[in-house]
């Protein structure tokens, strides 16, 4: 199990207001480290292996041509992965192999964290389906089925929006849906394999460059089934992702809160944040504890906050302050802090940039509920 507090890799960072321990993963392996896109785990379920994304700017981007590194806790070593170019957020972590799979063109790819394991094919968009255009992304974030045995993709092929299943044993793809204008964020139910949860985004059009808004986000597709919106009226929120009992469903609203809402029923409970602008919310599996990451004036690289929340007493607590990063590092690459519990909820990992450049950020959720009170 992987403790910051004792590991060379890490060094503390002292939160100057509350005395809260932040831990930075200080060994570089890369002149950027930065943690998950928040729906994924990055760490693996004993706690060995704690993966993060890595770039050597110029090179790369937040969409395509970042690499993976991972964390050993028993070896105490970091290494980073040239062979795992990925696209967007596609990373997902086996919490019990500790294998990674990523996204690049059409394909879908997998390696273990040793050294020695090498990038395994395993699969691909068809031919048939792709017909000679372009796959400018696979998946937004992948999420495998409850049973293991399939990811779902959400295609961006212009002009169309694919959305269906790629078998892990290399089987054939499953068309699911096709869309006119951008969806995306889909991600399985954690319970059910033939439920899936998606966003309708912003989309812009690639001839005219006209951008059209989202008017009603939050939707869930059944297999073999039309979309369903989860709200009975249009509803604009962000930034969505499934409770653990695969009934809820979490997302962020008007900026100020975290919702947790039935997908069929679209009754939704409400939790504030003493924040101008909230980006990104997650939740601890009971539900009981929230973060989420905020900023007083949005733009790629703005300086930030995370903070912790208990949804019981109603107390928040920040965790970090993080400064900016403008020019080139901060627009490019979705820095972000994107909090996320992890490693069934020990931790906290998150993006920060107190030391003036990104690194892997984490803090024991035992150390937050005790400062917290």
């Amino acid at each position: 199990m992987l403790d910051p507090k004792s590991s060379p890799l890490f060094e503390a960072w002292k939160n100057p207001e509350t005395g809260l321990e932040v831990w930075l993963l200080s060994a570089e392996q890369a002149p950027l480290q930065q943690s998950f896109y928040f729906t994924s785990d990055c760490m693996s379920r004993d706690g060995r292996y704690l993966w993060f994304y890595s770039a050597f700017p110029p090179s790369g981007s937040g969409s395509d041509g970042r690499m993976l590194g991972v964390v050993d806790s028993e070896e105490q070593t970091i290494r980073i992965f040239p062979d795992t170019q990925f696209q967007h957020a596609s990373p997902f972590v086996d919490p019990v192999t500790a294998e990674v799979y990523w996204a690049t063109g059409a394909s879908i790819w997998r390696r273990g964290p040793q050294p020695d394991a090498g990038a395994e094919f395993v699969n691909s968009l068809p031919q048939e389906v792709m017909r000679g255009r372009k796959v400018t992304k696979l998946a937004t974030h992948l999420s495998r089925s409850p049973d293991g045995s399939e990811f779902f993709v959400d295609v961006a092929m212009w002009p169309r929006y694919v959305f269906g299943t790629l078998p892990v044993d290399g089987g054939d793809f499953q068309f699911w849906h096709q869309f006119d204008r951008m969806h995306n964020h889909a991600q399985f139910s954690p319970g059910d394999p033939g439920l899936v949860l998606f966003a309708e985004e912003f989309h812009s059009e690639p001839i005219t460059g006209l951008r059209f808004p989202i008017t009603n986000r939050m939707w869930t597709i059944r297999r073999g089934e039309d979309p369903r919106s989860v709200y009975r009226e249009p509803t604009v929120c962000s930034h969505e992702w499934w409770d653990p009992d695969g009934v809820h469903a979490w997302s962020v609203w008007q900026q100020k809160e975290t919702w947790r809402a039935n997908v069929q029923t679209g009754e939704y409970e409400r939790f504030d944040w003493p924040v101008k602008a909230c980006l990104h919310s997650h939740s601890s599996k009971d539900g009981r504890y929230l973060v989420c990451d905020a900023t007083d004036n949005f733009y790629r690289g703005c300086a930030t906050t995370v903070h912790f929340k208990d949804c019981r007493s109603g107390k928040t607590l920040k965790i970090i302050d993080n400064p900016a990063m403008d020019g080139y590092i901060g627009s490019n690459y979705h820095i972000d802090p994107h909090p996320r519990f992890c490693c069934g909820d020990r931790f906290v990992v998150f993006t920060a940039t107190v030391r003036g450049r990104v690194d892997v950020a984490m803090v024991r959720t035992d150390d937050l509920v005790a400062a917290i009170g």
